[in-house]
């Protein structure tokens, strides 16, 4: 990685806007082309460097007003495959495993879907263990969203609807 790599990891970082020519403005800033941009950040990818590009939504404002935290209790021997296919779902937007905490914690596979409602995402969670063959699960549902402030702070949003 060189300078102008680094400068284009602190300008895409935070997003890349919706729009016809997403790399423009970073290439301007690095006065450099948007062909040039987008070989940089191919040669990111390869190098694993950049993990990937994706999109992020405001579940609230896409009527997606149900969030659920599923933590699952997977047999060890079966989380590497289980995990993969569960990430591999269209109804997963996050997938993580976790450690245990015996006696305590016994969940050690956590996942998260965003679904219209509660009776939804009940609904997805079912088929999704019935998919993993996974019956040990609860499932969380969010009760108030809170935002990161550029300050640092965490606080309350302050969107309507946040609240459950």
């Amino acid at each position: 990685m060189d300078e102008i790599d680094r400068e284009l990891l602190r300008l895409t970082q935070d997003g890349i806007g919706f729009e016809e020519r997403p790399f423009l403005h970073a290439a301007k800033r690095l006065r450099i082309s948007e062909e040039e941009v987008v070989a940089r950040l191919g040669r990111l990818v390869e190098a694993g460097i950049v993990r990937r590009f994706g999109t992020r939504i405001n579940p609230r404002k896409a009527d997606l007003m149900a969030n659920a935290m599923v933590v699952w209790s997977v047999p060890p021997d079966r989380i590497a495959g289980i995990g993969a296919a569960m990430a591999e779902s269209p109804d997963v937007t996050h997938c993580y495993e976790r450690r245990t905490i015996p006696g305590r914690w016994e969940y050690n596979l956590y996942t998260v879907l965003h679904c219209g409602d509660k009776e939804d995402a009940l609904r997805r969670v079912a088929a999704l263990s019935r998919a993993a063959g996974v019956a040990d699960y609860r499932v969380l549902f969010s009760t108030e969203e809170f935002k990161r402030r550029p300050s640092g702070r965490i606080e309350p949003a302050k969107e309507p609807g946040c609240r459950q």
